[in-house]
């Protein structure tokens, strides 16, 4: 729920030392960078219903891990984290551009259905979902439209419950002081905000159709409440809390705790609404850690099953 949403028009800038290339395909190799470590590879996938790009980042090879922004995020904000996450998985960080939707794609159910549409083209088996702020939401309303999509849920800073709307106040052509105002928010400590976060906020933001599908996103979490339906995931679930989060306040981690059947906490102290970008190495060891989890029961699980039917 910051930075700025990636157009169409901008769709073909990629970070220092990243890979463009088009619709990606299994015979994308995975680029290096100047020491050697692997760049995500970056493509792009078109949906045919809203008429959107939406920009895919991949790195990693292993069981696939997906990675959904809050309302204004970038795939760049994650690109800390994914050191210790591409030797475990085959990660896809999915940029869709939230603020360039129109009609009904301006609500929770537009954009799960239209991530829906691009991990059916993605991946062909089931996924770890992360998910910050809207994001985490969205994994969660997929994991309950298709429980088989969903091998387990990473969750930071998550609607669905309870969030203090960034939306709230929200100017027809926010100025620059208010958009620094409610960034800064979103962090514990402001000088972890990175350069250009406002400005490319403001950038997006200044277009009145930009900040309506804003408006209008953020109201549709508010109104899309799960309390009653967090007991029907089953999925395992790791919620990473920053302690000091003020827009989904450290009480609904422990909202979500109680009514999803299969969830731990863990907390960052020191840390905001954004935990990808201000504390990246606890946010890339917390998952690692849960990825390692979920391996090893699903191994327990296998041998069981195979000693069962011995």
């Amino acid at each position: 729920m910051f930075g700025g949403s990636v157009g169409e028009d901008r769709l073909a800038k990629v970070a220092p030392g990243m890979v463009e290339c088009g619709s990606m395909t299994s015979d994308d190799t995975q680029p290096m960078n100047a020491a050697g470590s692997p760049v995500p590879v970056t493509g792009s996938e078109h949906d045919r219903v809203h008429g959107v790009d939406i920009r895919v980042d991949r790195i990693g090879e292993g069981e696939p891990l997906v990675i959904l922004n809050g309302l204004l995020g970038l795939n760049e904000h994650w690109f800390p984290c994914l050191g210790p996450l591409a030797s475990r998985a085959e990660c896809f960080l999915l940029q869709p551009p939230l603020v360039e939707m129109r009609g009904k794609g301006t609500t929770v159910e537009g954009v799960v259905h239209l991530i829906a549409g691009v991990l059916d083209s993605l991946i062909d088996r089931p996924a770890v979902l992360v998910g910050n702020s809207l994001g985490g939401h969205i994994a969660l309303r997929l994991a309950l439209m298709d429980p088989g999509l969903v091998r387990g849920l990473v969750l930071l800073g998550s609607s669905g419950l309870f969030e203090r709307g960034f939306e709230k106040g929200a100017q027809h052509s926010p100025s620059r002081e208010w958009l620094d105002k409610k960034i800064g928010d979103l962090f514990a400590d402001r000088t972890k905000m990175l350069p250009g976060m406002v400005e490319q906020a403001h950038a997006e933001l200044s277009r009145r159709s930009a900040a309506r599908a804003f408006v209008r996103l953020g109201r549709s979490a508010k109104n899309d409440h799960l309390g009653a339906l967090l007991p029907y995931i089953e999925a395992p679930a790791r919620l990473i809390w920053g302690r000091q989060d003020m827009v989904t306040p450290p009480e609904v981690a422990e909202q979500f705790l109680n009514l999803l059947p299969n969830a731990e906490l863990s907390w960052i102290e020191n840390c905001g609404h954004a935990p990808q970008i201000e504390c990246p190495d606890d946010v890339s060891r917390e998952i690692a850690s849960f990825l390692d989890v979920l391996a090893d029961l699903e191994t327990a699980e296998r041998s069981q099953s195979g000693q069962g039917a011995a």
